[in-house]
C-alpha cells in the first residue's frame, strides 16, 4: 500500500528523465552567452578558486586545483576551525611559495554559515562538505555563478536531489562548468571500455555485480563538551541525515558505473541489509552491510554489495555479462564466451583521474567549452538513495517512488543551535532502521 507520508506526487519516471536530460544535459559542448567573468576565463587569467568543506577530500582536491597553472585558493570554509586550519597547514607545506595560496584571516570562514561569502570570492568553488549539505551549495554556487567542482554523492534524500536538478537547470541557462566526483568517468581504464562496451564489444548488458565491500573509515569518539550536534557534525558519516550512508557516500561510484555502461537508470530496487558487526552506539545508526537488486528497463540486473566490516576480505570493483561476453572493469578485460580476450587494459601511464577531473574542468573554463556532469551525478545518486530505502524498509522501491518521495532528511535550518535530526537515548545508542517497520527513506 502506497505510503502518503513519502510520496510527493506528479512525477512520474518517463516525465522526471525527459525533464532532467533536457535540463541538465550532459557532456561536453561548445559554451555561448557568456555571463561574465566567472563563466568565461581567459587563457591567461588567473582563476580564483574557494574551497567549502576542508576535511582530507576537500584537501585533496584543493592541492590537485594548485597543480593546474593559473589558478589561486583565495577563501577556505568549512563548520569546524581545526579542519580549515588542517587543510590550510597542508596546503601551504607544498604551495606556500607558489604564491597562489592567498587566504588571508579575513578569508578564512568557520560555522554552517560563511560559505555564501566564500564562494562570493571566486571563479570556481570546490564543494566537498559531507553531503547532506551539498544541495544548499551547490544552490549558491549557480545562483552566484560560479563554475563548480563538486564532490559525489549530489544529496542525501530526495528533496535534496529534486533542488540539484532545479539548480543544475540554471546551471545550464548560465554557461557553468559542473564537474561531480564521480572520478571513474574521467578514468582512462573505464572510457576505454566503456567505449567498446557501447560500441558492442560485448553485446548487450544482461547482469552484473558491483561491489564496494572492505573494513569501514574511521570513528571520532565523543568528548564531554560536545553538543550533541557537533558530535554528529564530527562523525558525520554515521548519520543520514549527512552522509546518506555508505552504500549512497561510498558505493555510489560503482553503482553510476552500473549505470554508465548499461545507458540507463534503474526502474526498481529490493535489498536487505543491516548492522551486524558495526553496531555500537560509536556508530550512529547507519548499517554496516546492504545488498541490493537493481533492475532496468531493458531487463538488465545488477546485484550490488557494500559492506564496511573489519577483518573481512576486501573488494570493489564492477564485473558485467552480456549477450556475446564479459567485462571485468577492475584489471580492465573484456573476454567473449570462448575464451578470448578482446580488450586488455595497459593502465601503465594512466593518469591519476582525480588530478584528470580538476584538469578537465579547468581546461573547459578556459576554452569556453562546457563539462556538465549534474544530471548522471544527479540521477546516480538518486539510485543509491533507492537502495538504502529498500534495505532500510524491506520494500520494492521504483524509481518513481525515490524521486517523488517527500522524506526530508536535512532540517531547512543547520546551525549549531538546531534540534538534532536524530536523538540518541538515554544510554546513548541511536533508533536504527528495521525492515518491515521503518518507511522508506
Amino acid at each position: 500500500m502506497e505510503n502518503k507520508n513519502w510520496i510527493h506526487k506528479g512525477l512520474s519516471r518517463r516525465d522526471f528523465m525527459k525533464k532532467t536530460t533536457m535540463a541538465a544535459g550532459g557532456g561536453l559542448f561548445l559554451g555561448s552567452l557568456p555571463i561574465g567573468a566567472s563563466a568565461h576565463a581567459g587563457a591567461t587569467s588567473t582563476l580564483n578558486v574557494a574551497v567549502i568543506g576542508c576535511g582530507g577530500r576537500g584537501t585533496g582536491a584543493a592541492n590537485q586545483v594548485l597543480n593546474v597553472e593559473g589558478t589561486k585558493i583565495v577563501a577556505l570554509h568549512d563548520a569546524f576551525r581545526d579542519r580549515l586550519d588542517g587543510c590550510y597547514n597542508a596546503l601551504a607545506q607544498r604551495h606556500a611559495d607558489s604564491g597562489r595560496l592567498d587566504v588571508p584571516e579575513e578569508r578564512k570562514f568557520v560555522g554552517f554559515d560563511g560559505y555564501e561569502e566564500a564562494i562570493a570570492l571566486a571563479d570556481v568553488v570546490i564543494l566537498t562538505a559531507p553531503p547532506g549539505f551539498r544541495p544548499a551549495h551547490f544552490e549558491s554556487a549557480v545562483r552566484q555563478g560560479k563554475h563548480i567542482f563538486a564532490e559525489k554523492p549530489m544529496a542525501t534524500d530526495a528533496p535534496g536531489v529534486r533542488s540539484i536538478l532545479e539548480s543544475a537547470r540554471i546551471a545550464k541557462e548560465k554557461d557553468l562548468n559542473v564537474v561531480i566526483g564521480l572520478q571513474r568517468r574521467y578514468q582512462r581504464k573505464y572510457l576505454e571500455v566503456v567505449d567498446r562496451v557501447h560500441n558492442g564489444a560485448m553485446g548487450d548488458i544482461i547482469s552484473g555485480q558491483i561491489y564496494w565491500n572492505d573494513g569501514g573509515v574511521w570513528v571520532r569518539e565523543r568528548q564531554p563538551d560536545m553538543s550533541e550536534i557537533e558530535y554528529q557534525m564530527r562523525n558525520w558519516y554515521y548519520f543520514t541525515w549527512i552522509c546518506g550512508d555508505h552504500i549512497l557516500e561510498q558505493h555510489i561510484h560503482n553503482i553510476d558505473i552500473a549505470n554508465w555502461f548499461i545507458g540507463e537508470y534503474p526502474e526498481s530496487c529490493n535489498g536487505m541489509g543491516g548492522r551486524e558487526v558495526r553496531n555500537t552506539k560509536e556508530h550512529g545508526h547507519i548499517f554496516d552491510h546492504h545488498y541490493v537488486e537493481f533492475t532496468y528497463p531493458s531487463g538488465a540486473v545488477i546485484a550490488s554489495q557494500c559492506r564496511h566490516i573489519p577483518n573481512t576480505f576486501s573488494r570493489v570493483s564492477e564485473r558485467f555479462q552480456g549477450t556475446r561476453g564479459t567485462v571485468d572493469c577492475a584489471p580492465g578485460l573484456i573476454r567473449d564466451y570462448s575464451g578470448i580476450v578482446r580488450y586488455d587494459h595497459d593502465g601503465t601511464d594512466d593518469p591519476n583521474p582525480y588530478q584528470q577531473e580538476i584538469d578537465d574542468l579547468f581546461a573547459a573554463i578556459r576554452n569556453g567549452n562546457r563539462i556538465d556532469d549534474s544530471d548522471f551525478g544527479a540521477k546516480s545518486t538518486l539510485a543509491a538513495i533507492m537502495g538504502r530505502m529498500a534495505t532500510y524498509s524491506g520494500q520494492v522501491i521504483t524509481w518513481d517512488n525515490a524521486i517523488n518521495s517527500d522524506a526530508k532528511l536535512v532540517p531547512d535550518y543547520v546551525g549549531w543551535d538546531m534540534e538534532p535530526p536524530i536523538k540518541p537515548d538515554e544510554n546513548g545508542y541511536y533508533p536504527i532502521p528495521v525492515p518491515g517497520v521503518t518507511a522508506p527513506h
